[in-house]
């Protein structure tokens, strides 16, 4: 209809996608809108928000309606910093409260709330990041140069060891272990770093556990014990079958490290479930409800790394590189899927979330 305003603004994608919790709220401080991070944070959905009191609904320990009636009058925003809040279910947060009104409507406020942890996690993971990838750079460029040399070191250690008594063979032996062990680690770089596109097809899920189960067993995995746990009924995802396959392997390969490689418990689940969406870049989401997880009984990942894991060179190991688990992360990612991580001792959970293939693939694979 001509000459028509609609009564507020109609988040997009930018509210869509804003990692805190942000809230529209009307003249009479009642909620008109919620973006998903303030639903999490409410524990409630917006239908069930819109047109509730703010104040019942979350509360902040500071003269909210003093404030509110500030930002109105003089068309400004105002900060409160480090302030208690909470929905009255989970203990207070300590917050920076944004409120400030709209352009187009004065009346009506946007509240943000910004806890405090989280601030300091997402600064924390964007230098960890720019850090990571600074050091991928630099590892991938020295790589190839570096074992060059180390063959050259190998080589001449082999044909030194031929004229050298029991004794001295043992540190020759030494050296082409320890070169070895060095082009392995620069074999990962490389292979992080050039990992080539996915070629994705309909694949089934228990096929790719099985060939990585499998080959687990007869490796470093042959003192474990395997519990399966699958849905039968679980559709096809849409995956390259190999690299399916490497996530798994590696996946494995930390549970059985992580049990200390004799007498673990590895066990392998499947199911279905429909609740998890990744939410894009764009505000789109995706439905993931194939879900995955690799359980070990070992002693749990160390405190504190749980959040970067997958981090490149963050390893709960003594002597592990870090490029494990952060390859099965950009494996997944590339095939628009989740993983996570759920730790306590004796029990470790690494989640793997998938999309379902699409309907028209799974027809011509059958055919």
């Amino acid at each position: 209809m001509k000459g028509y305003r609609q009564p507020y603004p109609v988040p997009g994608v930018i509210w869509a996608s804003l990692p805190i919790p942000a809230l529209l709220i009307d003249e009479a401080d009642r909620i008109l809108e919620t973006n998903p991070a303030a639903e999490l944070f409410l524990n409630a959905s917006s239908r069930s928000l819109k047109g509730q009191p703010l104040f019942d609904r979350i509360h902040i320990d500071a003269e909210m309606d003093e404030a509110c009636a500030r930002a109105r009058a003089n068309q400004s925003a105002l900060f409160i910093n480090d302030v208690d809040v909470t929905n009255g279910e989970k203990p207070p947060m300590q917050c920076t409260v944004q409120v400030a009104p709209m352009a187009d409507n004065p009346d009506l406020l946007m509240l943000l709330i910004s806890p405090r942890e989280i601030a300091d996690r997402l600064g924390r993971a964007g230098a960890a990041k720019t850090a990571a990838k600074s050091a991928i750079g630099m590892a991938e460029m020295l790589a190839h140069e570096i074992k060059n040399p180390l063959a050259g070191i190998s080589g001449a250690a082999q044909l030194l060891s031929m004229n050298l008594s029991p004794e001295d063979q043992e540190l020759t032996d030494l050296i082409v272990e320890e070169t070895r062990r060095i082009v392995k680690l620069l074999e990962q770089v490389e292979q992080f770093g050039n990992l080539r596109p996915p070629e994705r097809r309909a694949v089934n899920i228990h096929d790719a556990l099985d060939r990585a189960r499998k080959s687990a067993l007869v490796g470093f995995a042959a003192q474990m014990r395997f519990v399966e746990e699958y849905d039968p009924s679980l559709p096809p995802t849409f995956a390259d079958p190999d690299q399916l396959m490497q996530v798994f392997l590696n996946l494995i390969k930390n549970a059985a490290e992580a049990s200390g490689g004799a007498g673990g418990t590895i066990t392998l689940r499947t199911r279905f479930d429909l609740s998890l969406r990744l939410r894009r870049k764009d505000g789109t989401g995706k439905a993931l409800p194939l879900q995955i997880e690799i359980i070990d009984d070992g002693p749990g990942l160390p405190p504190g790394i749980a959040d970067e894991i997958f981090e490149p060179f963050v390893s709960g190991k003594e002597n592990g590189t870090g490029l494990g688990l952060a390859l099965v992360s950009k494996i997944i990612t590339e095939h628009d899927g989740w993983i996570s991580v759920d730790s306590v001792p004796g029990r470790t959970v690494f989640r793997v979330s998938l999309p379902v293939s699409p309907k028209e693939l799974q027809k011509k694979e059958a055919e």
